[in-house]
């Protein structure tokens, strides 16, 4: 009895930790508009806040996401918008961000992750693959049409492909955290300042030494 009171005091303390651990900090006032003018001497999670009193509406509003990104920027052919503190500074401590993803025509957001946040793709124009790999290894990859939305779990490897040859994507997330973080696979792994070691590298993706170096030039490494 005493061994199934220990077993159910662990299991209510585990799910009690659980249902705490949230993406953000919940915050402590109505809102906490960034001061991005003062320059800071340490950091923290968010951005400090200004007086409340001189909050004003166009603190909450921001066009970032009307304009369309450049794609030829990268050999992948995608660009992400994203708002933050700068250009939305209503946005601090509240625990969410919005991003708008070009896809130029065939263009790839390549696999990447963000370890921070969950995220939801809605697709606004254009015709997408999009996928992820959960950690059993398992592949979710949809079709997606203007107006139909799928879902990426936080941290997990995700993509979107534009697989029309002749037109280019949009789409538009909402992501968990006010700075979800972003980390694409290949780059991580290939052009990582400092270099990861080849002989790591040529064992875990069982490539050769020309391999390898060929790939680091193709990513720019």
């Amino acid at each position: 009895m005493r061994k199934n009171s220990s077993f159910f005091h662990l299991f209510l303390s585990l799910a009690l930790l659980l249902d705490q651990a949230k993406p953000d900090p919940d915050p402590l006032q109505d809102y906490c508009i960034a001061d991005t003018i003062t320059p800071r001497s340490f950091y923290f999670n968010g951005a400090p806040c200004i007086n409340p009193k001189l909050a004003l509406p166009s603190h909450f509003t921001t066009s970032v996401l009307s304009k369309p990104g450049n794609t030829k920027a990268n050999p992948f052919g995608f660009n992400v918008t994203l708002t933050n503190t700068l250009n939305l500074p209503g946005l601090n401590t509240l625990g969410l961000t919005m991003a708008r993803v070009d896809i130029a025509a065939n263009g790839l957001v390549p696999p990447h992750i963000h370890p921070r946040a969950s995220e939801v793709t809605t697709c606004l124009k254009g015709l997408l693959l999009v996928g992820f790999v959960d950690s059993s290894n398992r592949v979710f990859t949809q079709q997606l049409k203007p107006g139909e939305s799928f879902v990426f779990p936080k941290s997990l490897i995700h993509f979107l492909y534009n697989y029309d040859s002749r037109a280019p994507a949009v789409a538009l997330s909402g992501l968990s955290s006010q700075n979800p973080g972003a980390q694409i696979v290949s780059l991580a792994t290939f052009t990582s300042k400092f270099p990861i070691d080849n002989e790591i590298l040529m064992k875990g993706f069982q490539i050769t030494d020309r391999d390898d170096a060929r790939i680091r030039k193709n990513l720019g490494g």
